[in-house]
């Protein structure tokens, strides 16, 4: 009834402990995109089914797996991400027993050590378990992608456990490649921006992560967190701005 799909990208270090979270699943598809590590042998070794497919954008890549799926049910994570044994039990009921088509899941996100506790970071709720024949996700959408389901979608209460930034490096990296797909967004919808909007908009950007999302929760990481959140959408409306002046 109930197939794990995990994507992975040289996931060495995760794939192992994801696929043990997902024991429970009736099924486990690891749905590669060419690891040059050993995500694929360490995926076979816990007794994952493996398939690999070209990564073209994220959306295409999770329509793929779904193609590749068997089971009228697909539960998405990512490598970085566990599955409790109390949103398993959940899942269990709600695919037998409730006549959602998808199902958001909230997830705890780990950042620099600290589980987050606002800032945008809980409860994320992620759209993730979805009835494979009535589920599509949108192939222009890159980045930042959001089945489009056919039929109504419920929220669970147990969340997913994701493992994120762990250390500032990898956050810089992460935020430049969606600044870089962010503003171009902004640029082909042909938004107007002016000198200071970079500015202002960094200031309200911090507002909304530390004070309307509750970011203020997770003390010296809410505040760290909000301030390079509210730069990096400088960089975004700066980045937007060159575009539109030819740069």
């Amino acid at each position: 009834m109930i197939q794990a799909v995990i994507l992975t990208l040289n996931e060495a270090r995760h794939i192992t402990a994801c696929i043990e979270s997902v024991r429970w699943a009736d099924s486990v598809l690891v749905f590669d995109s060419f690891s040059a590590d050993e995500t694929v042998a360490l995926a076979r070794e816990a007794g994952a089914e493996v398939r690999q497919h070209p990564f073209e954008n994220y959306s295409q890549q999770r329509n793929a797996a779904l193609d590749a799926a068997s089971a009228p049910w697909v539960f998405f994570l990512d490598a970085d991400e566990r599955a409790t044994p109390e949103l398993a039990a959940e899942i269990r009921r709600v695919t037998a027993a409730c006549p959602e088509v998808g199902w958001w899941i909230p997830r705890h996100n780990v950042i620099f050590g600290h589980r987050m506790r606002g800032a945008g970071w809980w409860p994320d709720h992620q759209l993730r378990l979805l009835r494979r024949e009535r589920a599509r996700y949108d192939p222009h959408r890159a980045v930042h992608e959001e089945a489009v389901l056919d039929g109504a979608a419920g929220y669970l209460e147990n969340p997913l456990i994701h493992y994120n930034y762990e250390t500032l490096r990898q956050f810089i990296k992460k935020q430049r490649q969606y600044t870089d797909y962010d503003a171009g967004i902004l640029h082909r919808q042909g938004a107007r921006i002016k000198g200071y909007t970079p500015y202002t908009q960094a200031l309200r950007h911090v507002w909304w992560r530390f004070v309307t999302l509750h970011g203020w929760r997770d003390g010296p990481h809410g505040l760290l967190l909000a301030g390079l959140m509210g730069y990096y959408e400088m960089v975004k409306y700066r980045k937007a701005r060159q575009m539109a002046n030819g740069g």
